[in-house]
């Protein structure tokens, strides 16, 4: 009996002697910096993903949007640096943008984790979000099995941010279907903010109105203006065949209308969600891996994602 209460004795002993040393440990926190821009609805959902991540662990989570100015998110990957991050989750502005302070977070033990927008060559720890390549070639192929495009068809592409990481990817991924059979596209810049982007894609549409087959939106912000725009021009619902990203819930509608054909829903808050654990286990030394995500959905499923994102 001694011994057994001696024993006890022993390891409450040992957990309260171990107590301050837990206390003093540095509490984890995490950064989640985003080339995007606040305004652009997908990135609420994003940003949801890591407020839920924070609540659900208990660890902070400081978040930043930086809206493509890509001195910016360096910088602030560099403050996340500076004030020894437990793991740092980051979206890619342009190809190449982030491969410097990739490695300087590496070289000062900090896990980098990239989100929503690949860049395999950056020395990353791993990837979480959908693989832009094969996203554009599924849009391309559903305007091509679909009969909506063949030989010579001409394709209208508006995007936000020509050039940037995920405009690249996609238009490599659709021309790798559209390329071998001739279809033309033509890509044209629709800025971020909505109003500008429907006046653009407005007077665009009005220029070039006979000659466009198709319309795929390489972002959030200008497939979720189809309508908007359509309706201003006098273009009926389904005139012309549109498919794009689906991460809102004007979107949700345009698919359920008609207007937009199929979307892709991109797992945003899932996203974010894992991106973070990853983190969290490449800093426990657990290796991350590649995590894959979106799906492209039509009229029948739309109801099933607007409510994910709380649509009405």
């Amino acid at each position: 009996m001694f011994k057994k209460f001696a024993a006890l004795l022993l390891i409450v002993v040992f957990v309260l002697s171990a107590l301050p040393a837990a206390a003093q440990t540095p509490p984890k926190v995490f950064y989640w910096i985003s080339h995007g821009d606040p305004a652009d609805p997908v990135w609420v959902f994003f940003l949801g993903g890591a407020q839920q991540f924070a609540e659900d662990t208990g660890f902070e989570v400081r978040t930043s949007f930086h809206a493509g100015d890509v001195p910016s998110q360096q910088e602030a990957v560099r403050a996340a640096i500076a004030a020894g991050a437990t793991g740092i989750v980051t979206s890619t502005p342009d190809p190449g943008s982030l491969t410097e302070v990739i490695a300087e977070a590496h070289a000062a033990g900090i896990p980098v984790i990239i989100m929503n927008t690949e860049d395999k060559t950056s020395g990353r720890d791993a990837y979480v979000g959908g693989d832009n390549f094969v996203i554009g070639a599924d849009w391309a192929s559903y305007l091509v099995e679909n009969g909506y495009v063949t030989t010579g068809s001409f394709v209208w592409m508006p995007v936000e941010v020509p050039g940037a990481t995920y405009q690249v990817n996609e238009t490599e991924g659709i021309d790798s279907v559209f390329g071998p059979l001739g279809v033309e596209y033509e890509i044209t810049d629709a800025t971020l903010d909505q109003a500008e982007i429907i006046t653009r894609m407005s007077d665009y549409l009005t220029a070039n109105r006979d000659k466009i087959d198709a319309i795929i939106g390489l972002g959030d912000l200008v497939t979720g203006s189809i309508k908007r725009v359509f309706d201003q021009v006098g273009v009926a619902p389904g005139d012309i065949p549109v498919v794009g990203w689906g991460n809102s819930c004007d979107t949700v509608n345009e698919v359920k209308e008609g207007y937009v054909f199929a979307a892709t829903w991109q797992d945003p808050q899932l996203t974010s969600y894992l991106a973070l654990a990853q983190a969290m286990m490449a800093a426990s030394g657990i290796p991350p891996t590649d995590i894959i995500v979106g799906t492209l959905y039509g009229p029948d499923k739309a109801d099933v994602y607007g409510a994910l994102m709380g649509c009405q």
